[in-house]
């Protein structure tokens, strides 16, 4: 971990796979997937996780790879080295840092939610959770906490979001795991108090299921 902090302080931000890597070592849910240099790479690799695949541009020239068309979902075993090949014509074209691509096994649909931080000047790490889609984009319907939180906290963000009955199950719908929930806000909340040189942490989406959850994207400033 040292050694992708440093070279992320030199940038002032950490790339998915280091991001990801972060969130490993704290025991959160970021899944399989691997870094693939070269469209062989991406070919074994690809085999090795497992299809379809989320296939994203890695360069440290990239912040938001979706803004530039760096990221390709639901990619078959037939199309994923022309999809690292995707990635690479983009950062060519735009005179971006090629380091490779990140494939990342497809996850099953559940219900979105969002885990972020910042740390305050005044306050210190803040944590926010809220769910995902137009509930954060239109209605602004989230929560917030000074870390440390505990259990307590963390389920009180949670409990009052006005989408909370979404996730205890609403018209047939199954009931999220709102204990796995709390487990990934304990851990970002003790991640941030840990780390002073985090300034921003962003997961979104995370994928909440009837048992678990899934960090799908994680974004870190520092």
């Amino acid at each position: 971990m040292e050694s992708i902090i440093a070279k992320g302080k030199e940038r002032g931000w950490l790339l998915e796979p280091e991001a990801k890597e972060l969130c490993r070592s704290y025991g959160l849910p970021v899944g399989d997937w691997a870094v693939a240099r070269s469209a062989e790479e991406a070919a074994v690799e690809g085999a090795k996780i497992g299809y379809p695949l989320a296939v994203k541009i890695v360069s440290p020239d990239v912040v938001h790879k979706s803004d530039v068309g760096g990221v390709e979902l639901n990619v078959g075993e037939g199309a994923v080295v022309e999809a690292f090949e995707r990635m690479r014509r983009i950062a060519e074209r735009n005179g971006f840092r090629f380091e490779g691509a990140l494939l990342e096994r497809m996850v099953q649909p559940g219900v979105e939610t969002i885990v972020g931080a910042k740390r305050d000047p005044q306050f210190g790490p803040v944590l926010m959770f809220g769910l995902g889609g137009i509930f954060v984009e239109v209605f602004k319907d989230v929560s917030f906490r000074v870390a440390p939180i505990n259990e307590a906290d963390a389920e009180e963000m949670i409990s009052e979001l006005k989408a909370y009955p979404l996730l205890k199950g609403i018209r047939g719908r199954r009931p999220s795991d709102i204990s796995s929930i709390v487990d990934i806000l304990l851990k970002v909340s003790r991640m941030m108090v840990e780390n002073g040189w985090i300034k921003e942490l962003d997961l979104n989406p995370v994928i909440a299921y009837e048992k678990g959850c899934r960090v799908i994207d994680a974004r870190v400033i520092l």
